[in-house]
């Protein structure tokens, strides 16, 4: 397949609205259904970068423009209620699983299975090759606690660190930081970047997981190999002396006890998707084996072990004889005080209001006209995708916040990609390449205005050396030309993905 495949033309829309002439409600022209968009991107303009206010009610404000928009056009307000309601119900399956993620992590920290992923992160840093060292144990620990700030706050501060120590070159450490950050979020079931692209295209979330590896991968390799031919081109400095790694290694090893056992509820996750089980009961089980681990091995009282899995885990409920959490430093707690079905609710909540405002610019028709407008003449996937990536970058670039800037493009799209016969997974791994991990690289989003004030490197000093982070969309658009990792429908999934099939709950399966 190449750019000049012609998509299909099949309709398999994803809801059916009522035909406006039949009860006097009228299609929204171009202009009216830019109205929430604009009232969304001026509400989070003013209110939420300008001002610093919370997300939630600027896209509530913008929810309340669209249904005055809606009762112009026509819609009662039980019509926008029932709207909300069909998408909030095909989205709850995979809203389980992300309270479920919040669970797992919960339970893997008080288990010992992320702290022994980092601690042995940690143990293989490599003088020489600083960056690509920094671009693999960050991605290790990003992977295993499913957060890029996390990860780049605690292991990547303590590789600035070092890289000051070493006079190494400050960018490109911090860049190795960046790239390997958001390599190990994106890819990790425990994110809820993730989970939400996952969510929001209603695509199993192991499937989305694999599917990214067609950008990801190439785009991580790309990266790895920069750092390798610049280390290769330094000579060294021996061996690294840091206070702050080694603090933390011996905080881990006296922490917790270290074995084989810890590492069984992963084991079980990737033995769940290699054999296509549900999602939510593999999930649990794995958070059941690391709960009896918390408490045989690890010292913590079942008491304890609960509140982790609910709300988060916290380094003063382990109970180890000799073992000081204060002792442990500030960078080990950041980085392992987390987890818990809590701290999901952040992430729920921004997206509970994204999907009211969504399901009322959808009932009016706001969004199939302006899909229409924005893909006129597109017959390609390499328009479709290109049309998906400027939309997702514009989306960042104006809201800043990376959960709106997946959620809106997915809901946009979802049902265009259907009714041209390309799967919805192909969207989520686009909306992924070019939101989600495009945030940290633009200075005035929230994403790079913490990594450069956590690194001390200014965002655009590090960008040309996060290759992972804008390599992916160039490696996605190369794929839409060349039709490489685009995934067709049939006529038998096209009707299923259009309809109310759900992809994440107990009857989804791994993939």
């Amino acid at each position: 397949m190449n750019n000049v495949d012609q998509l299909g033309e099949e309709p398999a829309p994803e809801t059916q609205h009522i035909n406006p002439d039949e009860h006097g409600r009228r299609k929204p022209t171009l202009l009216v259904a830019l109205i929430p968009i604009f009232a969304m991107m001026i509400f989070l303009g003013v209110g939420y970068i300008a001002f610093g206010l919370n997300a939630e009610p600027m896209i509530i404000l913008s929810a309340a423009v669209a249904a005055v928009v809606a009762k112009f056009l026509g819609w009662t307000w039980n019509d926008m209620v029932e709207s909300i309601a069909v998408k909030m119900k095909k989205t709850w399956p995979a809203i389980l699983i992300l309270i479920c993620v919040g669970l797992l992590i919960g339970a893997w920290m008080a288990g010992g299975t992320i702290p022994m992923m980092i601690y042995w992160g940690l143990r293989i840093i490599s003088p020489q090759f600083i960056g690509l060292t920094a671009l693999l144990v960050t991605s290790i620990v990003a992977l295993a606690t499913g957060t890029s700030w996390g990860a780049a706050g605690t292991v990547g501060v303590a590789f600035m660190g070092v890289a000051i120590g070493m006079d190494a070159n400050l960018a490109s450490v911090a860049g190795a930081v960046v790239a390997g950050a958001y390599f190990g979020d994106k890819m990790s079931p425990l994110s809820d970047t993730t989970n939400l692209a996952s969510m929001i295209t209603r695509v199993n979330l192991y499937e989305h997981i694999a599917n990214l590896l067609w950008t990801t991968l190439p785009a991580y390799i790309i990266s790895a190999l920069a750092f390798l031919f610049v280390g290769l081109n330094n000579e060294g400095s021996g061996e690294i002396s840091s206070e702050s790694i080694d603090g933390m290694l011996t905080s881990l090893s006296s922490g917790f006890d270290f074995n084989l056992l810890v590492v069984l509820p992963v084991i079980v996750v990737f033995a769940g998707s290699l054999l296509r089980m549900p999602t939510i009961p593999v999930m649990l089980s794995a958070a059941a084996l690391a709960m009896i681990n918390a408490v045989v091995f690890q010292g913590i009282s079942l008491q304890n072990t609960v509140g982790a899995i609910v709300n988060g885990f916290n380094l003063e409920m382990i109970e180890r004889a000799g073992f000081d959490a204060v002792s442990g430093g500030e960078d080990l707690a950041t980085l392992l005080n987390r987890g818990g079905m809590n701290s999901m609710m952040g992430t729920l909540l921004i997206a509970f209001c994204a999907i009211a405002f969504a399901g009322i610019i959808d009932l009016t028709g706001s969004l199939q006209v302006m899909v229409e407008k924005l893909l006129a003449g597109v017959k390609n996937i390499f328009g479709l995708a290109g049309a998906t990536i400027v939309t997702c970058l514009t989306t960042i670039g104006v809201t800043c916040n990376g959960q709106i800037s997946i959620i809106l493009p997915g809901e946009i799209f979802r049902p265009e990609y259907i009714k041209r016969g390309v799967h919805p997974k192909v969207l989520g791994r686009t909306i992924e390449d070019a939101a989600s991990v495009i945030e940290p690289i633009l200075p005035w989003t929230a994403a790079g205005a913490y990594m450069a004030g956590t690194l001390g490197v200014a965002t655009l000093d590090y960008l040309p050396w996060a290759v992972q982070n804008w390599a992916g969309v160039l490696v996605a658009i190369v794929l839409a030309a060349t039709g490489m990792g685009i995934t067709r429908l049939t006529a038998e999934t096209s009707a299923e993905e259009g309809g109310v099939e759900n992809a994440g709950g107990p009857s989804a399966t791994m993939a």
